[in-house]
């Protein structure tokens, strides 16, 4: 954490509004933050769809990115504090609480003069006509956290902060007090780039200047773009988080077997199942997702076939096997997409769980006789796991649980449920170096029909 201290603007206003070094990436940050907290849209649909962003050149866009990311994993915090010096709250003004949320995330966490944190949230204001006459306002706030900030931020339980209550009560209540605040403190950690490599991880871990996990995964802490790393261009390897490469791991040896992938983009487990031997036939209605899928495997230099239906309607001929990656509330993913907890709602839980059983119904109707039937989610709610999964078994008497063994997992017995489900979470994977520590809360339950 970056100590606050005085700023070095002492009482001197803020500057005319200009074309400032840092304002532009401080515009498109303030773009983003307000298109997911105001109007809601998912995190990485505003970076991909922001042509100002894609403009910027790398340094300028991984600022941007830093900038974004501290204030969707501080977000509790920082409007707690904000509320401290806020007689009357935030104004309900276009910019104005993303220019607060902004400076104060670059004057307590990161590496930026107080001044021209202050100084360049007051510009952000001034430049928005409906907001421009709480520039006072900002500019006082913000220097009254820069004064005050981190005797504040002392005295806070940041990580119960920074977890919307409702999760932290349903995490509590599942896994108990203490697990659930770890859980919270690994989302305040910005994660490592995990690869999931074609072949030689120890060779692709060296040239990248990473390490290689009990699983295979190499895992390594990039600076710039993905797309320059050794390796990409030639499709030597992919990203993905080491928890869910697993569940592709689980079906044993895929030579020779025909595989459905069922809501399969953006692909990565479609590649896994390829490069494994396997048949596969990519399935998922959102035909921008599967453009990406179908990029990925020509970049990888891999072949499956790709089909774009809804998977509740799609009938076909059953299969040897079927992986099914169902949509969920993705409450295991915070720690990368920090923009989950302040989006999903309670109700999202339960509608899911609706969707998730019809889907493996129809997972389970596509299944040969004597086949294997994965099911996995990337969320931390047991209603989109465990009851999906115990419902099933209770209605379909021709379907057994087969339970995964820690020697399918590399020795790691603790990613394993009483159940014999895999069962992952943000605060396992310890690491002396915090920026090497953690995975993705992910769930799956293996199947055999009977």
């Amino acid at each position: 954490m970056k100590a606050a201290r005085p700023s070095k603007a002492g009482s001197e206003s803020a500057l005319p509004v200009g074309d400032a070094p840092g304002l532009a990436v401080r515009r498109i940050a303030a773009e983003i933050v307000d298109g997911v907290l105001r109007r809601r849209r998912g995190l990485d649909e505003m970076l991909e769809s922001s042509r100002d962003l894609a403009g910027l050149e790398d340094r300028d866009r991984a600022l941007a990115r830093a900038l974004v990311g501290v204030v969707l994993r501080r977000l509790g915090t920082l409007r707690h504090l904000l509320g401290l010096f806020l007689d009357r709250g935030v104004p309900d003004a276009p910019r104005v609480e993303s220019a607060l949320l902004l400076g104060a995330a670059q004057i307590l966490f990161l590496d930026v003069p107080d001044h021209a944190a202050v100084d360049l949230s007051v510009r952000l204001v001034q430049a928005e006509r409906h907001a421009s006459r709480f520039a006072g306002l900002v500019n006082a706030v913000l220097r009254r956290i820069a004064r005050e900030g981190a005797t504040q931020l002392a005295s806070l339980d940041t990580h119960v902060l920074d977890t919307p209550e409702w999760l932290f009560a349903r995490w509590t209540e599942r896994y108990g007090a203490a697990t659930a605040r770890a859980i919270a403190a690994a989302h305040a950690q910005e994660p490592a780039l995990d690869l999931t490599v074609k072949s030689d991880p120890e060779g692709w871990a060296a040239k990248l200047g990473g390490r290689v996990l009990p699983t295979g995964t190499v895992r390594l802490v990039a600076h710039g773009a993905v797309t320059a790393l050794p390796g990409f261009a030639e499709g030597a390897w992919w990203v993905q988080d080491a928890a869910a490469a697993l569940p592709a791991r689980l079906f044993g040896d895929l030579r020779g077997l025909h595989i459905a992938d069922l809501c399969a983009a953006p692909g990565g487990k479609t590649a896994q199942l390829v490069a494994a031997g396997a048949q596969v036939t990519a399935i998922d209605r959102a035909p921008a997702r599967l453009k990406r899928l179908q990029d990925n495997l020509a970049r990888l230099s891999l072949q499956a076939e790709v089909v774009c239906a809804d998977v509740a309607d799609w009938t076909a001929e059953p299969f040897d096997a079927v992986l099914l990656d169902a949509p969920c509330s993705s409450t295991g993913t915070i720690r990368r997409h920090p923009d989950v907890a302040w989006l999903k709602r309670p109700e999202d839980v339960t509608a899911l769980a609706a969707a998730q059983r019809r889907l493996i119904e129809r997972a389970a109707a596509l299944t040969k006789p004597g086949g294997t039937l994965l099911y996995c989610t990337c969320s931390l709610e047991p209603e989109e796991n465990e009851a999906v999964i115990a419902e099933l078994l209770g209605r379909e008497p021709g379907l057994r649980r087969k339970p995964i063994t820690a020697v399918e997992l590399s020795g790691l017995g603790e990613f394993i449920s009483a159940e014999g489900d895999l069962r992952t979470l943000p605060c396992q994977w310890p690491d002396s170096d915090p920026r090497f520590a953690g995975l993705d809360g992910f769930y799956a339950a293996r199947l055999v029909k009977q």
